[in-house]
């Protein structure tokens, strides 16, 4: 029976993506494992593995075809002592491949709940249980969906799965997820409904207000789009807090330069080369250690209380914006979060990065100094309560001792989301933070 391979959601966040290269042809015989294609999504160039064996008995989708639906069929797998061609065959004649790419993502993420109807799902279904059956406590899952069930607690024996062979599949676990608040046809057409627009004047409206000749009109790419739907949704539903402060850097620079001039070489160069900013990260990541009740997520549930401080960073890239992870900031050396940033921002501007390498984490640090920004507001970025937004270092006047005296001084503000944190524990959480930038030797300690 052919065995249909399908556009992988590879981040909670990926709509459509862009297949970029074929790794294998029409032949080819692949096992669990084989890298089959490189798809691009809206953060990242990612390889997609098969699950299944099998000789290649069609490519779907050309290679260098961009926004191609999740679920959509990219190619056809024969399985084994079964004829290609035959299998290409059938596969046409079960589900034609223009039909399938172009579906909307509503329909697709119905047609599990219809399978008994559907010609194509008959011979699959049945499949797909004794698979489940036969191999006992073996649960076929995708990563992502292992992971974000294990997020939510949530115990993948109960989910039933939608993806090739019954596999288990991110949709299957949010479904799941949102089964006990209501009718599972209403959760999956809930789920594949289109984000509301923004309030605003429409592209034609907004078009007629400028002469033709005066722009170019340049499409949004995923990236783009995701970022402007994040923000949006973020905005609309995160009731924002903003807490500032100053902080003096004079000690910090000191410390800096000690810990850099005293850098082991490797043919020359430094091991390490510790930035202000990497002594922020760890700076932040031991005041939400020194303050818990901060370091916090929001869910109608109840509220989430974090053991470890996993601090994304916000990167600049072509096109947007990403925020890998620096996972357990608060228990690492400088010198360890100083090379992972740098190694996380060169595989990001890549777009190599993995998604457990930029998805979940625990609050974010957005540092514009480098630009001479001298102080701004971060928007949150859900589920995160917290993010500290960091300006430029600048000599400024300050009184000490009830004299003027010039010192190094950085501004730096605190978003938060209200509902989890409030003025007053947003407060104890900066006091915290200028602490350790203002006496970095107890970072070390």
């Amino acid at each position: 029976m052919p065995i249909k391979i399908l556009m992988p959601a590879l981040s909670p966040t990926m709509e459509t993506g862009n297949l970029t290269k074929w790794n294998v042809k029409v032949g080819d015989a692949v096992k669990s494992g084989t890298i089959l294609a490189e798809i691009e999504t809206d953060k990242a160039t990612m390889e997609v593995e098969a699950v299944d064996e099998g000789t290649v008995a069609k490519l779907v989708v050309a290679e260098g075809a961009s926004d191609v639906p999740v679920n959509a069929v990219i190619a056809i797998l024969a399985e084994e002592g079964e004829d290609v061609e035959a299998a290409a065959s059938a596969a046409d004649g079960a589900a034609p491949a223009p039909a399938k790419a172009d579906a909307p993502k509503a329909e697709d993420k119905a047609k599990p709940a219809d399978a008994p109807k559907a010609e194509a799902a008959k011979p699959e279904a049945p499949k797909a249980e004794s698979a489940k059956a036969s191999d006992g406590e073996r649960i076929f899952a995708s990563p992502l969906a292992r992971r974000v069930a294990k997020e939510k607690g949530l115990d993948l024996k109960s989910v039933k799965g939608s993806g090739p062979k019954g596999r288990v599949i991110l949709r299957d676990v949010e479904g799941a997820e949102a089964a006990p608040k209501a009718a599972a046809p209403a959760s999956q057409a809930q789920a594949a409904a289109p984000a509301p627009k923004p309030a605003g004047a429409s592209d034609e409206t907004t078009l007629k207000l400028f002469d033709p000749d005066s722009y170019e009109l340049i499409p949004h790419d995923g990236m783009r789009k995701t970022i402007a739907r994040r923000l949006t949704e973020s905005k609309q539903t995160v009731p924002h807090f903003y807490v500032t402060v100053d902080v003096e850097l004079d000690a910090l620079l000191a410390l800096r330069k000690d810990i850099n001039d005293a850098a082991p070489t490797v043919d020359g160069k430094p091991t390490y080369k510790v930035s202000v900013n990497d002594m922020v990260i760890k700076a932040y990541a031991l005041a939400l250690k020194a303050v818990p009740d901060a370091h916090v997520s929001w869910t109608d549930g109840g509220m989430l209380k974090h053991k470890h401080a996993d601090v994304g960073v916000a990167v600049s890239i072509p096109g947007g914006l990403i925020t890998p992870i620096v996972r357990r900031a608060d228990e690492k050396g400088l010198s360890t979060i100083s090379n992972e940033v740098k190694d996380l921002a060169r595989r990001a501007k890549d777009r190599k990065l993995k998604p457990e390498e930029y998805q979940g984490g625990t609050t974010s640090v957005s540092n514009l100094g480098m630009f001479g920004v001298k102080d701004f507001a971060a928007v949150i970025n859900p589920p995160h309560a917290t993010i500290l937004a960091v300006g430029a270092g600048e000599q400024r006047a300050v009184v000490k001792g009830g004299q003027l005296a010039v010192a190094t001084v950085m501004s730096v503000t605190l978003s938060t989301d209200h509902r989890a944190v409030d003025g007053a524990l947003g407060a104890e959480l900066l006091k915290a933070f200028k602490g350790f930038i203002e006496k970095p030797m107890s970072m070390l300690v």
